[in-house]
């Protein structure tokens, strides 16, 4: 189960494809080249295969960072 940020950062750059740098997970989305919503499903999927529990979609739509989609995957 992810339970640190750079565990996060690596499921994103495994399951996404994308070179990630350390810097990008506080950036804005819209900061990171290729990001799209086909990139944010994908995520939202492999981060509810890895938590094993929903992530709140619509909370995850509005984050504008990685780093806010991290939070809400490993908070409860």
């Amino acid at each position: 189960m992810m339970q640190t940020v750079d565990e996060f950062a690596r499921l994103v750059r495994e399951e996404l494809g994308i070179p990630l740098a350390d810097e990008d997970i506080a950036a804005d989305l819209d900061r990171i080249p290729e990001w799209d919503s086909l990139y944010l499903l994908k995520l939202v999927t492999a981060l509810e295969r890895s938590t094993g529990r929903p992530l709140p979609v619509g909370r995850v739509l509005e984050a504008r960072s990685l780093e806010e989609i991290y939070r809400l995957a490993v908070e409860r």
